[in-house]
């Protein structure tokens, strides 16, 4: 009984622990810079990914899935494996700050998608929360009062195809386990980035391959242990932790890749992280849940 019991502050520890990681992530594919094209980067972290499914593959061989099932788990790698390359894209042309700020409208696009293709409703202040976090997108972005880089435009795409790719395994988790919708996952994206790996291939270095490794597991290690969040506190616990991860990306931008900190950036980011607090403390009143955690959108 006790081992199942709710823990607000060992949910928090552990959603710590999964920013420090995705951070880590982001660290380490900045760390890569653009000598391995973005593609081959994605690809590499996926193939040296698998190794963790390994166990699971005879439950692959075995599983029987109707045509359609097949149709959305492909569409979801598809959505997925452009979003994973411009993800990569970006990392290698605009500060992590902004990466993860921008990352924050993950959620919110989740949010109004799911009005078109699940049939959500959505109420006034959910409405205004949305608005809130389009003002903190162009705070960070400041379109005409700076030149935009196409790793910004890059990030906008991400965060929308993660949306869709999140919508997606929301309706498959409930046909399917959900070690086989990452499963799938994994093996769908390390497909369809194969052929743009191949087309721009340069040939890594070990040490190349030593940081890819440890991308690898540094992202499957988050999403463990924002599975133990959820499973130890309630989402509007663990959700505002996630702002950890902007000041980690601030500090770490500034102390290891001299890179400036930017209050635009830190403040239209506080502001998206806000709104989705917001939302997801709305559908916990509502005993939804629609709106993902921050993280479980990270490629």
């Amino acid at each position: 009984m006790a081992e199942h019991a709710q823990s607000p502050a060992r949910g928090v520890f552990w959603m710590v622990v999964t920013g420090l990681s995705f951070v880590a992530v982001t660290a380490l594919v900045k760390m890569l810079g653009p000598r391995i094209p973005a593609a081959e980067s994605a690809f590499l972290r996926y193939v040296l990914g698998l190794i963790f499914f390994v166990p699971l593959v005879p439950k692959l061989v075995r599983m029987r899935l109707t045509p359609r099932l097949w149709g959305l788990f492909s569409l979801r790698a598809v959505f997925h494996t452009v979003g994973v390359a411009l993800w990569f894209f970006a990392m290698t042309r605009i500060p992590l700050a902004e990466v993860t700020a921008m990352n924050y409208l993950n959620p919110v696009y989740v949010t109004v998608l799911a009005v078109f293709f699940l049939g959500e409703r959505l109420a006034f202040r959910r409405v205004m929360a949305i608005v809130a976090a389009l003002v903190g997108a162009f705070m960070i972005l400041r379109p005409g009062f700076r030149e935009l880089d196409p790793g910004h435009f890059a990030m906008l795409a991400t965060a929308l195809l993660f949306a869709g790719s999140y919508l997606l395994a929301k309706i498959l988790s409930g046909e399917v386990s959900a070690a086989l919708v990452v499963a799938l996952l994994s093996v769908g994206v390390t497909i369809g980035l194969a052929p743009l790996a191949i087309a721009v291939w340069v040939w890594p270095t070990w040490g190349e391959l030593a940081i890819l490794m440890g991308v690898a597991l540094f992202a499957t290690a988050g999403h463990y242990t924002m599975t133990l969040a959820f499973a130890a506190a309630p989402v509007t616990v663990t959700q505002p932790v996630t702002f950890l991860q902007l000041v980690w990306a601030v500090s770490l931008g500034a102390l290891a890749f001299g890179e400036p900190v930017d209050p635009w950036v830190v403040g239209g980011g506080s502001l998206i992280l806000a709104a989705v607090v917001f939302i997801t403390w709305r559908e916990a009143v509502l005993k939804r849940r629609i709106t993902p955690l921050v993280p479980e959108t990270k490629g």
